[in-house]
């Protein structure tokens, strides 16, 4: 039998009320600025906020560069350079030198896609090589889990998640949980990258360009917005704004869903607010699944931004006729604007023959990968920094615990009993007793937990009054464990009220966006709206976490005061944090919970999905402390590790 699922939208159709409120609010603001000082205030502002989206960066240690090896080709030597952007973590890159030029040059950092073989493809080659024969110095380096830096090789060599995307997700998850955002790193090798080049005497640091498509447009978005060096930007196919990705159901990268962002009132225009007036090129495509109404309006911001800073000529924009990639008449486009800007009119923008490399040409270890090195990892330095927080952690009692739980839930405020629906009875589900009524209690506009409530007898109307009840939480369907799940047979016939909710997101409102069947899947649906939860700084375990609340006063309406919650799963998270937060929960029964969040952080093949992860917790506090605060009234069965399967309590 299908598991129940009336409310497949409702989580999108609450994340586009979000997104259009966020845009709103944005716009008026930028309407606001009418001045020149008003646009230099603004910058201040951004530059403030988006140190909280960022974090701190590391300190700068010593680089380490080698060149193993070179060749040339008539317009041009390449060098394959190898060096650390943090100790013990190599980065592999390809220096492209113009022959035949005079140095200084100006010089461009290159930034990939999400290419699996990073600088090698072809696209990448092309713009190098471009550049290169208009007389650019050119680096461009392997991104994290591409190209030659495979973070999760199994035993045969290929990588565990796939690289590119899996693997960031994989890396980008568990660092949540340390304060680490993906993004922060990925800008870290950025910078790193520009050290190197800039540390070589060809290049001209008055002229320092920075361009990448896709996942390089992102990252060259992010750069802007984190290094004051680059004196023109090329962006390809990624700039336009969040609430179209948002509304169209585009999934986006672990380092591009930077933390808070839209909380802090930014959008991706403003990651080049500190940029501006510097000459910068929005490249788009006609054909890109990025939406160009949104690039437009992007464009339009910052045309008015620099319009203010009196240099409204050193923006543009350059939309291609195909589809998403650096095809040729945006590199033209590129050549062309970056030309200008260092006064090399005479170079023209056409694009010159090319000679694609194969794959392994360009290898700059001798393997074609780091792992054979013998590097550190992206995990390797969660877990470091999961053992250093757990270090300096120290128990923390009820009174302590509440508000920094709170706080990292980023709860709402909740207004009393809240409106609820009754649904039509849909008559026998196979559940443990004879009939259901279905709830629908709203805990958020346009957001509503589902609730059901057993009987013995078919009741169409608001719920009996009673002083104590069991109230139920699965793992991914209600429908599916009341049929199924042994501990609900155990726990239904002996309850006086027996009542089972749907968070959002999980079974009655199990999403079915982002693709068809794409709920589970490392770029689905689940993963959107947790990414977006991000963005807004509202954790998706944490409003499922309110929705509960929110039903814990439903059910106070009707007198059930005393309440045991009991909880499988994914649902065992938001069960354990409303016990600790909520004096009803009298009772807490737990089946495979998981033990700690420091299990996941320090475990290199956690399956924890994003949505019931916590950001910043362990720099406060982890599960434990809060199985203590409510060890009277707990039972644990079946704990889960990291892997989400059964494991011995420890």
């Amino acid at each position: 039998m299908e598991p129940l699922n009336r409310f497949p939208q409702m989580q999108q159709e609450h994340l586009i009320a979000l997104v259009r409120t966020a845009e709103a609010e944005q716009e008026a603001r930028k309407a606001a600025l009418r001045t020149k000082q008003d646009a230099r205030q603004y910058q201040d502002q951004v530059r403030r906020k988006l140190r909280r989206v960022f974090g701190r960066l590391p300190r700068r240690t010593p680089l380490k560069p080698r060149i193993t090896a070179t060749f040339e080709r008539d317009a041009y030597r390449v060098e394959k350079v190898l060096f650390e952007s943090r100790p013990g973590f190599p980065v592999t890159g390809l220096l492209y030198l113009p022959q035949r030029r005079r140095f200084p040059a100006p010089g461009v950092l290159a930034s990939c896609g999400h290419s699996l073989n990073g600088k090698a493809d072809r696209n990448y080659q092309a713009f190098c090589q471009g550049l290169a024969h208009k007389g650019y110095v050119v680096f461009i380096y392997d991104p994290i889990s591409q190209g030659e830096r495979m973070q999760y090789p199994d035993a045969q060599g290929k990588s565990r998640y796939g690289l590119g995307v899996g693997e960031h997700i994989q890396a980008g998850d568990q660092q949540l949980l340390v304060g680490e955002f993906f993004g922060t790193w990925r800008v870290w090798d950025g910078i790193r990258a520009l050290d190197y080049l800039l540390s070589r005497p060809e290049v001209d640091p008055n002229h320092v360009g920075l361009t990448g498509n896709s996942g390089g447009g992102t990252l060259t978005t992010l750069l802007c917005a984190n290094d004051d060096r680059f004196t023109m930007a090329a962006p390809g196919c990624y700039v336009t704004t969040f609430r179209r990705n948002a509304e169209n159901e585009l999934p986006a990268d672990s380092e591009q869903i930077p933390p808070r962002l839209l909380e802090l009132g930014l959008d991706m225009d403003d990651l080049f607010a500190l940029h501006a007036p510097k000459p910068l090129i929005l490249l788009t495509a006609e054909k890109d699944y990025f939406d160009q109404r949104g690039a437009l309006q992007a464009f339009a911001r910052l045309k008015r931004l620099y319009r203010l800073l009196g240099a409204p000529d050193n923006v543009a924009m350059m939309t291609g006729p195909e589809g998403h990639g650096y095809r040729q008449p945006l590199r033209e486009a590129m050549y062309g604007f970056f030309n200008r800007a260092c006064g090399k009119v005479r170079e023209g923008a056409r694009e010159p023959k090319l000679q694609i490399e194969a794959d392994e040409v360009l290898n700059v270890t001798p393997r074609g990968q780091v792992y054979h090195l013998k590097p550190r990892t992206v995990f390797s330095f969660t877990r470091e920094k999961s053992r250093a927080l757990a270090a300096k952690r120290r128990p923390l009692s009820g009174p302590q615990l509440r508000p920094l739980l709170s706080k990292l839930l980023s709860l709402p405020e909740r207004a009393g009993a809240p409106e609820f629906r009754i649904l039509r009875n849909i008559g026998n589900r196979g559940y443990p007793s004879p009939a259901a009524t279905h709830y629908v209690v709203e805990t958020e506009p346009r957001i509503q937990a589902i609730v059901t409530m057993l009987t013995d007898e078919p009741h169409h109307s608001r719920p009996p009054r009673g002083k104590e009840a069991v109230l139920y939480v699965p793992h991914m369907s209600s429908d599916e464990d009341l049929r199924e799940e042994p501990l609900v047979r155990e726990l239904a016939p002996k309850a006086p009220a027996f009542f089972a909710v749907d968070l959002r997101g999980i079974g009655e409102s199990r999403p079915n966006t982002c693709g068809l069947n794409q709920y589970l899947r490392p770029y689905g649906s689940d993963y959107f709206y947790s990414s977006y939860g991000i963005l807004f700084g509202r954790p998706l375990v944490g409003r499922r976490t309110h929705d509960l609340l929110t039903v814990l006063d439903f059910l106070e309406e009707y007198g059930y005061k005393k309440v045991h919650l009991a909880a499988r799963g994914w649902g065992s998270l938001p069960a354990l944090f409303a016990a600790v937060l909520d004096s009803r929960v009298k009772q807490l029964t737990l089946k495979n919970a998981l033990r700690s969040y420091t299990e996941l952080a320090e475990t290199e093949d956690q399956a924890w999905p994003l949505s019931s992860l916590l950001p910043y917790v362990l720099e406060k506090l982890d599960l434990p402390d809060c199985y203590n605060a409510v060890k009277r009234k707990l039972k644990i069965i079946e704990p889960w590790g990291a892997d989400m399967k059964p494991t011995r309590k420890r």
